[in-house]
């Protein structure tokens, strides 16, 4: 009897649109002869499963189940697929903890800690992993234009420590726009990131590992025809992504160690993608990690299962077997 699985989108942050559009990725990734499929949407209070007909049911949340023809159907895995809350911050992972049902991505600690890009940062540099200087405020707190100058300088990043697809960040390059970009930031997130801009290739690099194996995908090179890598650049064509990377093989293999060490360290499950830039110097420098990465065709994820000569219906079978 095949497996129902549930691929869980939607969201309740900015990257509504962009989890909708992972969700029908994995749907066209995972292999339908082993699995039964469902598109979970959540926004809010409202769940519901999308039915083959284009209907939908609502979920009952008490045991994320629904009914079908008049029948109670149960999910045996949930692959989530939900850009930020609650299923990138560690929410829905406790939910599905206390239902017992196994899903695709790590659990609630590293979700919630992967989701802080200032948390995840500084706990990582504990470990010796190199990072940007940067400066944390929370809702209500204030900072001077002086004080950003003195402290990060010129020109820098103010975005949301929380959430993704560049939405709320900007490059600010003047006194002038500093507090603008904070205002900007705090309108997506209780948490805003000013952090040292860094000048170099930016880079990144996907891994997964199961019981049996330990899996670092090649490396993709990120050059945007933008001022950074902005919401166009990632979804728009805005960028040349090239996979594999232009970098040496020596620097190859060292980031990709450094990314297996990372999932390790932060006790990672399913994919995640880790993003960084290269300094003068070949020095490797951290920007972020992420838990539940695209999923689109044109992800960053499948352009490197392509590179490595792997089949994505293969890995998504290896990240829902590795939970049974």
């Amino acid at each position: 009897m095949k497996r129902i699985i549930a691929i869980v989108a939607g969201g309740d942050t900015s990257e509504f649109e962009v989890s909708l559009r992972s969700a029908q990725g994995i749907y066209s990734f995972i292999d339908k002869e082993k699995y039964t499929l469902y598109i979970v949407e959540m926004h809010g209070l409202d769940w519901h499963v999308q039915l083959p007909d284009g209907s939908k049911a609502p979920v009952d949340r008490n045991d994320f189940s629904f009914r079908l023809d008049g029948q109670k159907v149960t999910f045996d895995f949930a692959y989530i697929t939900i850009h930020g809350t609650p299923g990138e911050d560690g929410k829905l992972q406790g939910y599905f903890d206390m239902l017992h049902i196994p899903y695709s991505c790590c659990g609630v600690l590293a979700a919630s800690l992967t989701y802080d890009k200032f948390a995840c940062n500084q706990y990582l540099h504990a470990y010796g992993v190199r990072i940007a200087d940067s400066l944390l405020l929370r809702s209500g707190q204030s900072i001077t234009d002086e004080e950003v100058v003195e402290k990060i300088g010129l020109p820098c990043f103010i975005k949301p420590s929380l959430g993704g697809s560049s939405f709320g960040v900007t490059k600010v390059k003047t006194r002038e726009q500093i507090q603008p970009a904070i205002a900007k930031a705090f309108e997506e997130a209780q948490e805003v990131l000013v952090e040292a801009f860094m000048d170099g290739t930016e880079i990144t690099c996907g891994c997964y590992k199961t019981r049996d194996k330990s899996v670092v995908f090649p490396i993709t090179e990120v050059v945007s025809h933008n001022e950074y890598f902005d919401y166009n650049a990632k979804y728009c064509g805005d960028s040349d992504e090239i996979t594999p990377a232009r970098i040496s093989d020596e620097l190859t293999e060292r980031v990709q160690k450094l990314t297996s060490a990372i999932y390790d360290i932060l006790g990672a499950q399913g994919i995640i993608r880790v993003d960084y830039i290269i300094t003068e110097g070949d020095k490797i420098n951290l920007l972020e990690v992420n838990t539940t990465p695209g999923m689109t065709a044109t992800s960053f994820i499948p352009q490197q299962v392509r590179a490595a000569g792997m089949e994505m219906k293969e890995v998504m079978t290896d990240i829902i077997e590795n939970k049974f």
